[in-house]
């Protein structure tokens, strides 16, 4: 594997100074997720800050059972029904909020032309498996729903997500296409963990790996189940029956994280089902690269591959003279 540069290194210092979740209890957990991130210069050099020329709105959708918080992205000077992506953020189900996904989302509204809709879905503990899987379909049906009202077509719509959101963006491509929609044009999967039965080899060979250890993982998948069969498809969309039909996807996957072959696994699964994938490993990278993009150098490299992914699958269809 190729050698992790000297900001990624010290990142991974940085952040080992702060409590890992493997000592956390569930009171520790819950209490965590109470804690808003402050808003100043280091954080934002660290997670990026809002990209100019996009009008944000936070509003509501439906979720499992109630209305859950979504923020809407929309750039300034675009006009007309615009292509719709929606987002779900990461934090290994257990963490993370609208907040940490400003950078992203922003910046994909702009350079796609896109309404992007990021969803606040429930968190683990308080709320295991499935409540986090529901609360995302059902923002995804009542979003796709009001897409007019959002400024954005029907027709072209997309979902993206990194870590644990990447987990459930590929489970609300299996519920799109097993529920009969919303139709889903594009799947984007930013280092997605896809196997919770932690089947992959890269648990072993990047266990100490910074930003994330697999000891880490392994506390945030129980977390999330708690008792729950972790080969179930909707915890993990690498264990579903059969691929076939689903959207096409973009898979992004970190060199040096632990769940790496989950997304290549899922992409091999992916084409052998016929479905169109696209897989590009970022070495030198950590798990969560996307998320430091003044610090890990393959950030904007990155970012420019998925939206030119996006870019390309919901361009408006042409018409034929």
């Amino acid at each position: 594997m190729a050698e992790m540069d000297l900001r990624v290194r010290l990142l991974g210092k940085a952040l080992s100074l702060a409590p890992s979740v493997t000592g956390m209890t569930d009171e520790q957990l819950i209490a965590r997720q109470r804690k808003a991130l402050p808003r100043n210069r280091v954080i934002d050099f660290l997670l990026g800050s809002r990209a100019p020329g996009i009008v944000t709105s936070d509003l509501t959708a439906a979720g499992a059972d109630g209305r859950i918080g979504i923020r809407v992205y929309r750039p300034m000077r675009e006009t007309g029904p615009l292509p719709l992506i929606v987002n779900i953020h990461g934090g290994g189900w257990v963490s993370g909020n609208l907040d940490i996904a400003d950078w992203l989302c922003g910046r994909v509204a702009k350079e796609v032309g896109a309404v992007v809709v990021s969803v606040d879905y429930r968190l683990a503990p308080t709320h295991r498996f499935p409540v986090a899987v529901e609360d995302c379909y059902a923002a995804l049906v009542d979003v796709a729903g009001r897409a007019a009202e959002l400024g954005a077509d029907p027709d072209r719509i997309a979902v993206m997500g990194d870590s644990a959101g990447g987990n459930l963006a590929a489970v609300m491509c299996l519920l799109a296409r097993d529920r009969s929609g919303p139709e889903i044009a594009f799947q984007g999967l930013i280092y997605p963990a896809t196997d919770l039965t932690l089947g992959s080899q890269s648990l072993e060979d990047n266990a100490e790996a910074p930003v994330i250890t697999t000891r880490e993982a392994r506390k945030m998948r129980d977390a999330y189940l708690d008792a729950h069969d972790p080969a179930d498809p909707l915890a993990s969309p690498l264990k579903a029956a059969t691929h076939e039909g689903l959207p096409p996807a973009l898979i992004q996957v970190a060199e040096h994280d632990p769940i790496r072959d989950d997304g290549l696994r899922y992409g091999e699964a992916l084409r052998a089902a016929g479905v169109p994938v696209r897989t590009t490993t970022y070495v030198g990278m950590p798990h969560g690269y996307l998320s430091f993009p003044n610090v890990c150098r393959s950030a904007t490299q990155a970012l420019g591959e998925l939206c030119s992914e996006l870019s390309a699958a919901l361009a408006p269809a042409r018409v034929a003279d």
